[in-house]
């Protein structure tokens, strides 16, 4: 496992739980020149220095990184020479990050959340009072292709909160745009409702880009959305759609147009690759626990707190811990098995 530092680069960026995207964000800083510090599991460090750092996207992206262009380690002591740490962790080990973050990192330090959910910054400053820290989006998916490959399958900039420093500006290279903004909470929020999809296509077992092309799928797609919307109204809670200038209101219409004419106004809007899936479909086929409770679980959330119900979003959730139960891996249940297991609940 390599801990040195390598070159002297300025500032030092520290990934807090370098899974598929804290690899993936982490290594594409690296290539551009960032002094880059990994901290992650010995596993995984050690999958690294077998095979190196490989990361590939949707286009033309495809880069091969030596272990000695960056630093790795499994001990948090590593955060010690932090200027900004990207906490890159799953929603549930966030409070264990900031532990360690303030266990063993200055508080000089800027702190950037790159993770799913809307609640995972505010935990940060709770835990980390007096610090700098700030909510971030990160709109594309990566996959972990084994043997130190990172496949990124949609597109996307990363937004983050604005504060001082100019910290997306130093952070920004060719393959990975930041930008820093104002409305964080509403972007968290839109990002949550598109993220919606990500249960829908866990249970597939499909390619994003074939289960969003059956008309099927797209109307449960457009069934939760317009749901959440719904939810969100009534509890006042604003959202932008973190990746098109298509208001939110609208992609649920969007998504139950004809095929025909919803590829021609869905290829302005994103590109995704042939074989990009979600984070939920790889954490169900590796057996890890999914994210489902910061998702539609914070619609039923909400919702309960209106006084209302979201009987489609509860739904999709409860299959889904059903699925992670069971340990198999995605069902692989088309999108008439889900209506129905819906239905009957």
């Amino acid at each position: 496992m390599s801990e040195a530092r390598g070159t002297n680069r300025s500032p030092r960026v520290v990934v807090a739980g370098a899974g598929s995207i804290g690899c993936f964000v982490g290594g594409v800083l690296a290539q551009a020149g960032h002094d880059v510090m990994f901290l992650l599991r010995a596993k995984t460090a050690d999958e690294i220095t077998q095979n190196g750092l490989t990361l590939t996207d949707y286009g033309d992206l495809d880069v091969a990184l030596s272990p000695d262009c960056f630093a790795m380690s499994a001990d948090p002591s590593c955060l010690a020479d932090a200027d900004i740490v990207l906490v890159t962790v799953k929603s549930g080990a966030t409070e264990g990050m900031a532990a360690l973050i303030a266990a063993y990192a200055q508080d000089t330090a800027v702190v950037i959340s790159l993770q799913n959910g809307v609640e995972n910054a505010a935990l940060l400053r709770e835990m980390l009072p007096g610090w700098d820290v700030r909510a971030g989006m990160v709109p594309f998916n990566v996959v972990w292709r084994g043997g130190g490959r990172f496949h990124r399958g949609t597109s996307g900039d990363i937004a983050i909160e604005s504060g001082n420093g100019q910290v997306a500006r130093q952070l920004s290279v060719a393959d990975l745009i930041i930008r820093e903004r104002d409305d964080m909470d509403a972007v968290q929020w839109g990002k949550l409702l598109i993220n919606l999809n990500n249960a829908l296509n866990a249970l597939s077992g499909l390619p994003l880009r074939e289960q969003i092309g059956d008309r099927q799928w797209r109307r449960l797609m457009a069934a939760q959305m317009a749901e959440a919307l719904a939810v969100l109204k009534v509890g006042r809670v604003p959202c932008i759609n973190p990746v098109a200038k298509v208001p939110m209101f609208l992609v649920p219409w969007i998504l139950k147009m004809p095929t025909w004419a919803f590829r021609r106004v869905a290829k302005t809007m994103l590109s995704i690759d042939p074989t990009a899936r979600s984070s939920m479909w790889e954490d169900l086929n590796k057996g890890r626990e999914t994210e489902v409770g910061e998702l539609q679980g914070k619609i039923v959330q909400l919702a309960r707190n209106a006084e209302m119900s979201a009987p489609i979003n509860e739904g999709i959730a409860e299959l889904i811990r059903e699925v992670e139960a069971q340990g198999d891996g995605s069902p692989m249940w088309d999108a008439r098995q889900v209506q129905t297991r819906l239905r009957a609940m």
